[in-house]
């Protein structure tokens, strides 16, 4: 037997460091600087205004998490870095770490407060709603909406390829946020016409990013709010990083709702970070859960175990859960014929 070690917990106790790190590189626009080409220390300082002292410390972490690479002095991104760090590049994440940077870290610093009280530890603990607050403002609602897009297209493309479209033309995404489901959905199967569902505000924002992507003619937004409103009628109903938002008869409704609202033969996809059924594996699907608890009054993550049960109560049936991307699960569910 090996000898016993603390590098495991060292390396999670401060794992911060390297968190905040990358957070910062997006933020000062490393990666995007990168994508042009190789640069050194010298120019790579002026152009993202570092000081002396620490410029030449940061960009070599960066190499040791190997997030950028280094040769004769000149610093370049990793391939991974390059494609989804790169704010020019249609296949850019770095939204939802922008949001991370900008709100989330700080929140987290209070997760000893959260997992004491219960109560949430961004806007609303100071008697600001979470979705109210983001949605009344455009450039922050901008920002979430990139971020959501961000965290959603692996998840997309997997959703895209793995699920079988050839026997519908309609599909609904609610919750659609920027778009990036249906936009990617849609350009893999032609023969689909997509719904975005979606609050008001968001429609201006939804619909920019559909047009530029030249999808207009297949991609329609329809606003409402999913709790208030019936859910738009398609043969496919998508809810992607949606259900985990709410409580558990919050949960149940959205789940009833999609019954009501598709034809018979239809089908409910739900993705989101879907913990395992023995609750050991998907740190990530459980570490989100725990952000559910510092930015909501009641929203957890859940098993697929637990999303079938809520399907199968609400009618469907042939349910099934299939991995899409990382962390991402998709559970199914069919409407009887």
């Amino acid at each position: 037997m090996g000898a016993t070690t603390p590098d495991n917990i060292m390396q999670l106790s401060m794992g911060f460091w390297a968190s905040k790190a990358v957070l910062s590189a997006v933020e000062l626009g490393v990666f995007t600087a990168l994508a042009t080409g190789p640069a050194n220390l010298s120019d790579l300082q002026t152009r993202l205004k570092l000081h002396p002292r620490a410029a030449r410390d940061f960009l070599d972490t960066l190499v040791a998490l190997r997030l950028l690479e280094r040769e004769e002095g000149r610093y370049r991104n990793a391939p991974d870095t390059d494609l989804f760090l790169d704010k020019a590049k249609p296949s850019y994440i770095g939204g939802i770490l922008e949001m991370a940077n900008a709100r989330l870290y700080g929140f987290w610093g209070s997760l000893t407060e959260a997992l004491r009280t219960g109560e949430p530890q961004n806007e609303a603990k100071h008697s600001e709603d979470f979705f109210a607050a983001i949605y009344a403002e455009p450039a922050r609602l901008r920002g979430f909406l990139e971020a959501m897009s961000g965290i959603s297209a692996g998840a997309a493309q997997a959703i895209a390829a793995k699920f079988d479209w050839s026997k519908y033309t309609t599909f609904a995404d609610v919750g659609a946020a920027q778009g990036m489901v249906p936009v990617v959905v849609a350009r893999a199967h032609p023969h689909l016409k997509a719904i975005g569902f979606d609050l008001p505000s968001v429609q201006p924002i939804f619909e920019e990013f559909v047009n530029r992507q030249g999808l207009a003619d297949r991609i329609r937004f329809q606003s409402g709010n999913f709790f208030d409103n019936p859910l738009p009628n398609a043969d496919v109903i998508v809810m992607g990083h949606i259900l985990h938002d709410w409580d558990l008869a919050e949960k149940r409704k959205l789940v009833e709702k999609a019954f009501a609202a598709l034809p018979n033969g239809g089908a409910l996809i739900v993705y989101d970070a879907v913990i395992d059924d023995d609750r050991r594996l998907n740190a990530f699907g459980l570490l989100m859960s725990l952000n559910m608890l510092i930015e909501t009054r009641g929203g957890f993550d859940y098993t697929g175990a637990d999303c079938q049960a809520w399907m199968r109560d609400a009618g469907f049936v042939s349910t099934r859960v299939e991995p899409l991307l990382g962390p991402d699960s998709m559970v199914i569910g069919f409407k009887p014929d």
